[in-house]
């Protein structure tokens, strides 16, 4: 499995808010799948409201979120 980390913006009618979430996945298609079901879900919003600018995949030794890294790593 790949850590990937998906940034864009949320757009509802009267706020824009910036996000980077990192995410499991195998590919960059799946992970960005993945956040828009996750956004959609958590702050109700339709997925043309969800605007994604860039999926990268991040190296273990760049990756942030602890639980995540614990769990790429074996540990």
């Amino acid at each position: 499995m790949k850590v990937f980390r998906v940034t864009g913006e949320i757009n509802k009618p009267n706020l824009a808010t910036p996000f980077s979430k990192e995410i499991i996945a195998d590919k960059k298609e799946h992970a960005v799948e993945k956040v828009y079901t996750e956004i959609g879900s958590k702050h109700r919003v339709k997925r043309f409201q969800i605007k994604i600018e860039a999926a990268t995949e991040v190296p273990t030794d760049q990756i942030e979120n602890e639980i995540l890294k614990k769990i790429v790593l074996g540990e």
